[in-house]
């Protein structure tokens, strides 16, 4: 069974941090690129990161570059964000997913989504 469990949302204050991580399991981890999206209140869901199988590339939204990075670590079969400098408009719930090729920011392009994970930011 095909499972990814998003974890380490929370409530911090502008100007702060926090680490996404996404676990997978019950499919071949390293074979695949994975993604980060997110969905606010009222809008539809936004990608936000994307990284290569083997986590040499990366890709970013406009939104975040600078401020967000995308890692993975096969032997854990965990994909993780750090979000650093964090606005109020970065508020939403965050979802990982697995993509069918690298580099998309198409949300059709990705499967096995997650649960996600609530960020809210205060200003």
């Amino acid at each position: 069974q095909v499972q990814l469990v998003e974890s380490g949302g929370g409530l911090v204050q502008a100007g702060g941090s926090l680490r996404l991580s996404c676990a997978a399991s019950g499919y071949p981890f390293s074979n695949y690129p994975m993604g980060w999206f997110r969905q606010a209140p009222g809008k539809e869901r936004e990608f936000v990161a994307a990284i290569g199988w083997r986590g040499g590339s990366t890709y970013y939204a406009d939104s975040v570059k600078g401020r967000f990075t995308i890692s993975r670590d096969n032997a854990k079969n965990t994909v993780y964000l750090q979000m650093n400098s964090l606005k109020p408009e970065d508020t939403a719930v965050y979802y990982c997913a697995a993509a069918h090729f690298s580099g998309s920011s198409h949300s059709d392009d990705y499967e096995n989504w997650g649960q996600g994970t609530q960020v809210t930011v205060s200003s």
